[in-house]
C-alpha cells in the first residue's frame, strides 16, 4: 500500500502543513491533506494557527522586534546551520 492509498493521520498532516501552504504538495497528497481537514477539528485548528502566525510575522518589522531577542534568534539560527546542538 502507497502512502497515497491510506488515510492520513495528524502526524503526516504537521509534517506536510508547510508545503500545503505554499502549494507545493502534489495533487493527489493536496487531496488527502484536505480529506483529513474535513473530518480533525484539531488539525483544523492547527492549520488556521498556523495561518495566523504567518500572517502576523509577515507584519513585524526588524524595529519592532527587540535587539534581545534578535540576537537569540541569531544564535539559534547559526547553530541550526553548523549542526550545534548548544
Amino acid at each position: 500500500m502507497s502512502a497515497h492509498d491510506r488515510d492520513m493521520d495528524c502526524d503526516e498532516l504537521v509534517e506536510l502543513v508547510t508545503d500545503y501552504l505554499e502549494e507545493a504538495l502534489e495533487a493527489s497528497e493536496r487531496a488527502r491533506l484536505e480529506e483529513h481537514l474535513a473530518g480533525c477539528d484539531g488539525c483544523t485548528a492547527y492549520l488556521d494557527q498556523m495561518r495566523t502566525t504567518i500572517r502576523l510575522t509577515g507584519m513585524l518589522t526588524g524595529r519592532e522586534v527587540p535587539v534581545e531577542g534578535r540576537e537569540e534568534l541569531l544564535r539559534v539560527f547559526r547553530a541550526w546551520r553548523s549542526g550545534s546542538t548548544s
